[in-house]
């Protein structure tokens, strides 16, 4: 089965607090997630501007590429048993100034890391994805993860910088 192509953009208010937003739909459905989505391949469309994008779209939020960091690259083998996903994640360096809207896809909040840990969130993206936020988001790394939900959550780096 062939990789589904998505980004994830992290983007935090003034105050430090992550936006998040409370998935209405598949994936992630009733799970607290950053903006993001898939890539319009039959477009061409590439990461930065598939985040420039989706967060527009999400957020009502412009942003340019020199707003975003590409943080981390991971290949996600049989994410929730069904599918590969190749995730694109950045930081956004600009702050975002106000809760955006709600959305047909959700509604968003502003969390602090702290309180993140009582949220309902993915389990993948609590055990490896804000991990390696926390540790690589003013960096880079490559990474590729087997989520087979018959084995336990593995993550390996490929290559950091």
């Amino acid at each position: 089965m062939p990789y589904k192509i998505a980004v994830l953009v992290f983007i935090e208010n003034a105050a430090g607090e992550q936006l998040l937003l409370l998935r209405a739909k598949s994936p992630n459905l009733g799970a607290w997630s950053p903006v993001g989505g898939k890539l319009e391949t039959s477009l061409g469309e590439s990461p930065y501007e598939c985040a420039i994008r989706e967060t527009r779209e999400e957020t009502g939020f412009e942003l340019a590429t020199a707003d975003l960091h590409l943080f981390a690259i991971i290949a996600e083998k049989s994410y929730e048993g069904s599918g590969h996903w190749l995730l694109f994640l950045f930081r956004c360096k600009k702050t975002i100034p106000a809760l955006p809207p709600d959305i047909s896809e959700g509604r968003f909040g502003f969390f602090s890391r702290a309180a993140m840990e009582s949220l309902p969130i993915p389990a993948t993206d609590r055990t490896a994805l804000w991990p390696i936020y926390d540790r690589y988001r003013d960096r880079f790394v490559t990474l590729r993860a087997d989520c087979a939900p018959e084995n336990p959550l593995r993550v390996e780096i490929e290559e950091e910088g």
